[in-house]
């Protein structure tokens, strides 16, 4: 389970970890999550290829992916489901995920799940009716807005790979007010980094200095939505 705020990357860390699955492992990725059991059932065996009818019962289509994850062990293949917004789950629709999880051989478990959500998730977790799939949780991970040292790594760092140069782009001062209007959180950083970026440019400058960061912050309504500055 992994949790963060908006804006913290939860995201970005499932695509990562998409990317960096090999041909053995399928996937089934879940993002709309405001949908009852039968539905999140039918949403996974459409991502997993595996064919059904909408007419069929819940237990046919679980008995459905049941054959098809066999078929995938017998052949050395890893299931993996993800659900990003798992902070919407309703209770019961969480307690069919666990039920998910006891589908399994006398030897391994034939689904791994990861839950990607809001820290409404955890809090959602606590409730006495979901005991049993608290208990199952394995590994939990709270994404923290970055430091200050970790934001200005993350910017320099794309802004090397996206011009393929060690060039500075931003001047110490320039860093510290960004990090002071986002507090670390990536989406923020994301968003005052390009337009001041796009003003750089317009302005034909060659250096992003405080006095442009400042000047974006105070024209942008996220200025307004934020209330950091």
């Amino acid at each position: 389970m992994i949790t963060g705020e908006i804006g913290s990357g939860k995201t970005t860390v499932s695509r990562a970890l998409i990317n960096k699955l090999d041909k053995n492992t399928e996937i089934a990725l879940i993002t709309n999550t405001h949908v009852s059991g039968k539905d999140l059932l039918m949403t996974m065996l459409e991502d997993l290829e595996i064919e059904f009818q909408p007419r069929f019962s819940k237990a046919k289509l679980l008995s459905c992916l049941n054959e098809y994850l066999l078929v995938q062990a017998h052949h050395g293949h890893n299931v993996v489901l993800i659900i990003d917004e798992a902070q919407n789950l309703k209770p019961a629709v969480l307690e069919e995920v666990r039920m998910l999880s006891n589908l399994e051989t006398e030897t391994e478990k034939l689904i791994q799940i990861v839950l990607i959500g809001q820290p409404e998730l955890k809090q959602k977790l606590g409730l006495s009716r979901l005991e049993q799939l608290r208990q199952r949780v394995a590994i939990y991970f709270h994404l923290s807005p970055l430091a200050f040292e970790e934001m200005r790594d993350y910017i320099v760092h794309r802004l090397k790979v996206a011009s393929q140069s060690n060039r500075e782009y931003f001047t110490p001062e320039a860093f510290r007010l960004v990090y002071q209007f986002s507090n670390g959180v990536p989406r923020l950083v994301n968003q005052i980094c390009d337009f001041a970026l796009l003003t750089g440019y317009v302005d034909g400058l060659k250096i992003i200095d405080e006095r442009i960061v400042r000047e974006v912050i105070d024209e942008s309504p996220m200025n307004v939505l934020s209330g950091n500055i």
